[in-house]
């Protein structure tokens, strides 16, 4: 697998970590080794934009998912500053919130979507079940 990690958010932040989730989450989902993920962590301002010419939406978002041809599944887009106040809006810790955009982000591009309630319960309880297990795992590390 070829995970890209492009942090351009101003932020120092463990973009290692994020690539050893990606991957973790893409096996969990039977991705293929051939598979190819981008990530960017972008600042609010480009994240405002994307917002808007992509999807309308007048003001940023924490992350969004464009999908692309096999074997390039996708890119997954995080806005940290974003993310930091839904982690205080939410009383989660940042790192938290950090993965479980990561990982809402490439779920998207698997297949999951929140478009009714039913498919949203679905891709929240895989997302807790993702989190928790590689919460196990990085404890074994």
């Amino acid at each position: 697998m070829l995970i890209l990690v492009d942090n351009r958010s101003g932020e120092e932040l463990p973009e290692a970590a994020y690539q050893a989730l990606a991957e973790f989450v893409l096996t969990s989902e039977g991705a293929a080794e051939e598979s190819e993920l981008s990530v960017s962590l972008i600042d609010v301002r480009e994240m405002h934009a994307l917002n808007l010419a992509y999807r309308g939406i007048d003001a940023p978002t924490d992350v969004l998912a464009f999908e692309n041809d096999w074997p390039l599944l996708g890119d997954v887009i995080i806005c940290p500053e974003v993310a930091r106040e839904h982690a205080r809006d939410f009383s989660s810790d940042f790192a938290s919130e950090m993965e479980l955009m990561l990982t809402h982000g490439i779920l998207h591009l698997c297949g999951y979507d929140h478009e009714s309630d039913a498919s949203a319960e679905a891709m929240e309880a895989r997302e807790a079940e993702l989190l928790q297990t590689w919460k196990t795992h990085k404890e074994m590390l």
